[in-house]
């Protein structure tokens, strides 16, 4: 092991040399896991093999094997279509360290389609439960209880994926097969396929994190508890369906990241893994510990070597079975802390190293990220963490917790901030920088303006907060001059344009915010109707080109392809004029003029723009284009050659609009 006091980690951060031994109390644990985890096997990959061993699978001679680990169970007994249902025909015989195994052969060997289910005895009481390394699970309709399914394929699939190249920047489409369709109901991987892959490489995105994929037994919990970790969700088609929506991503140039949830899981015995073995100790702490008290899920135990096996085989199933690309990990806060971070402010050094860290939770991401990377060394993670933990976005062996990317969730939460609770006078242009630019030595972070998070019920899309219920009546592109949804526009493609150039190392979009789409996510419950009204996407407002949403779309999909033009992301950005009183803020990056005036009513005529290279400088684009539901005040005809003014400074005269931004480039560059 390297000296910790050397590790990045610490010489990074200055604030850092005081938690040399936590430090090394996370690389300590992280080494006698990975050792003892590695015992009998040469890498974390051959250990990652569950699902090679567990669930359901046929033999050459056209038998089925089931093998089930439930160690503090008395017996087991597997049932289904193939038995009649009878519970106790079918008992499994128990081998060593908890693993039982049952052989069907002849008639009862199982065929696709069949139902079956696993009963566990424990202490003179016997649960139903769905296996646990089921991959394929469905709901009867008039029941509604669910069942896994046999689903063999009769071939492997046929992937056309060798020669795929991951992105160098992740431009990511956050999405939700379900809600992905236009009709009120729930839409289909097939459809997602057709319908919304060639929006997305049209738009511009070269990634898309599809959520809700891992099998939930209630829609509306958006797919955050998971019942079935090895499942693909039925809802959305068969497995073969979600396959050829990768394959398909992948032929048109675009990644594809999974949503995983190993933060938590839902609490539902019969369809879940709660006290599947009659024990609530199996997969996850045991009494109150294991309870997350906010969400009403079930916490997993990081320290038993048997659920690190479970977690860490599920994410080589997902590259391996679906070709996935990497995953972003949803509920990282969660994990880090005991206490959650919840109503914790992290502002202090302290509070991430402390008795409230999980440092076995910690132990584990290390191990999942070095294991992703191993798999495929391009691939990506991103971890949803609020907190800002320390070395999240470094690699292992610089002491680091081995994520690619952290999502910069201040983003999103300054601008709700200020759309919701600031006068527009009172914007500051320094504070929105720092949030903007802000990350840690050597950290990569994704950016973005807002997600599914700032729009799930009781909340409101950012277009919708900024234009309200006008956006019902005065989004024809005819209706022109009308003061909220004016306001509404401008600062809807300024706030996009601010977060999309001055993010560090990536942008995310949640599918249809790119186009302004209206209201909330809202899932069908009880509470709602059991309505699809909100989960749903109204791609038609966008394809509509008598609408304004027309118009946001074709701004988003602007600024996607000029960012991806010369190495944009590859060089940071740097401030080169923030004036508080004229609300202008002017930044440089990869030879690229950023304006914006966010001033409420001022345009300036003659505005002194400092930049770092002489020349003459022509316009790229503009928030204010006509086409983009401008009034088009900014002539792209027109030449600015640099000159120093009296203060010794290079730079251009130009006309900056209010609640405008313009992109200037040097025309040679053009």
């Amino acid at each position: 092991m390297r000296k910790i006091d050397a590790l990045p980690v610490i010489t990074l951060d200055p604030a850092m040399k005081g938690y040399v031994g936590d430090i090394r109390l996370r690389m300590e644990n992280y080494e006698a896991k990975r050792k003892a985890l590695l015992s009998d096997v040469a890498s974390l990959s051959a250990f990652s093999n569950g699902h090679h061993y567990f669930g359901f699978h046929r033999n050459p001679d056209g038998s089925t094997v089931y093998r089930e680990w439930a160690p503090g169970a008395d017996a087991l007994f597997f049932y289904g279509d193939f038995n009649g249902w009878n519970g106790l025909s079918h008992p499994m015989t128990r081998l060593e360290n908890g693993v039982y195994e049952i052989t069907l052969s002849g008639n009862e060997a199982l065929k696709n389609g069949q139902k079956c289910k696993v009963l566990v005895r424990k202490d003179g009481e016997t649960r139903e439960h769905i296996p646990t390394y089921a991959t394929y699970v469905t709901q009867d309709p008039v029941t509604y209880i669910w069942s896994a399914e046999v689903h063999f394929a009769e071939g492997p699939f046929e992937w056309h994926d060798a020669g795929f190249q991951m992105p160098e920047t992740p431009f990511v489409y956050e999405c939700h097969v379900g809600m992905a369709t236009e009709e009120y109901r729930i839409g289909t991987y097939r459809e997602f396929r057709e319908n919304v892959l060639p929006r997305v490489e049209a738009d511009g995105y070269n990634t898309i994190q599809i959520m809700a994929v891992m099998e939930h037994p209630y829609y509306a919990s958006f797919g955050y508890q998971v019942s079935n970790f090895f499942a693909a969700s039925s809802r959305y088609g068969v497995p073969e369906d979600l396959k050829a929506l990768v394959d398909e991503a992948h032929r048109r140039g675009i990644a594809v990241l999974l949503d995983v949830v190993h933060s938590h899981a839902v609490r539902n015995e019969r369809e879940g893994l709660n006290r599947f073995d009659g024990t609530d100790y199996q997969f996850f702490h045991a009494g109150p510990e294991g309870d997350h008290p906010a969400w009403g899920t079930k916490l997993f135990d990081y320290g038993k070597n048997e659920v690190l096996h479970f977690l860490l085989s599920n994410l080589k199933f997902w590259m391996e079975e679906y070709h996935f690309d990497g995953f972003r990990f949803d509920g990282v806060t969660s994990m880090l802390y005991h206490d959650h971070g919840l109503g914790t402010a992290f502002d202090h050094y302290d509070k991430y190293f402390s008795m409230n860290t999980d440092v076995e939770a910690v132990t584990y991401l290390m191990l999942a990220n070095e294991l992703i990377h191993e798999i495929n060394p391009n691939a990506i993670t991103i971890a949803e963490d609020m907190s800002g933990m320390p070395g999240m976005c470094l690699p292992v062996p610089d002491g680091g917790i081995g994520f690619d990317y952290r999502l910069a969730m201040g983003m999103p939460d300054l601008w709700i901030r200020y759309v919701k609770d600031t006068r527009d006078e009172d914007w500051n242009l320094g504070k929105i920088y720092g949030e903007l630019t802000g990350h840690r030595p050597k950290e990569k972070v994704i950016g973005y303006a807002e997600s599914h998070d700032q729009a799930l019920v009781g909340d409101q899309t950012l277009m919708f907060r900024l234009a309200g219920e006008d956006m019902y009546w005065f989004m024809r592109k005819e209706d022109r001059d009308h003061f909220r949804i004016d306001r509404a526009m401008a600062l809807h493609k300024v706030i996009r344009l601010l977060t999309f150039s001055l993010s560090p190392n990536g942008y995310l979009n949640f599918m249809g915010n790119e186009f302004g789409h209206p209201e909330w996510i809202d899932f069908p419950r009880e509470g709602n109707g059991w309505s699809y009204a909100h989960a749903r996407r109204q791609w038609s407002l966008a394809d509509n080109r008598s609408l304004k949403y027309s118009e946001l779309g074709d701004f988003d999909r602007t600024m996607l392809y000029y960012g991806k033009q010369d190495g944009l992301f590859r060089e940071e950005a740097h401030c080169l004029k923030i004036h508080e009183d004229d609300k202008i803020l002017i930044h440089e990056r990869a030879g690229r003029i950023f304006t914006f005036n966010l001033h409420v009513e001022h345009s300036y005529f003659g505005y002194f723009v400092p930049v770092t290279e002489e020349g003459s400088y022509e316009v790229e684009y503009t928030t204010d284009d006509y086409g983009f539901g401008g009034y088009d005040r900014i002539d792209h005809r027109t030449e600015f050659p640099t000159f120093t003014n009296e203060n010794g400074e290079l730079g251009f005269f130009a006309y900056l609009p209010s609640r405008t931004a313009t992109v200037f480039r040097k025309k040679n560059d053009l």
